[in-house]
């Protein structure tokens, strides 16, 4: 069974910095891409960042310049860098990892708060 355990989320204040992780177990297939989303109070799920095996990255307007994607493919992790947060990065953020066939697998969910 494929398990993804996040980590790293709290409360921080504007203008700093947080390193979310997430780590995948049980995983017997390919991976393709990994990568995290977020979902605000009030508002849809949204792309913040994908990294695919190879290492091509891409990221939501929003964040470039100051979030980096990175990954740990003997780990099977996935993880999110976040600096210059701002009180409009608050939202549960949640990282899944994708197969070749394009079936994803989503860790349960790691809240981020910012403070201004």
């Amino acid at each position: 069974q494929v398990q993804l355990v996040e980590s790293g989320g709290g409360l921080v204040q504007a203008g700093g910095s947080l390193r979310l992780s997430c780590a995948g177990s049980g995983i017997i297939f390919i991976i393709s891409s990994m990568g995290w989303y977020r979902q605000a109070p009030g508002k849809q799920r949204e792309l913040v960042a994908t990294i695919t095996i190879v290492g091509d990255t891409n990221y939501a307007e929003s964040v470039k310049g100051r979030f980096t994607i990175s990954r740990d493919i003997a780990k099977n992790t996935v993880y999110l860098g976040m600096n210059r947060l701002k009180s409009e990065d608050t939202a549960v953020y949640y990282c899944f990892l994708e197969d070749t066939v394009g079936k994803r697998f989503w860790g349960q969910g790691t809240p981020v708060t910012v403070s201004s």
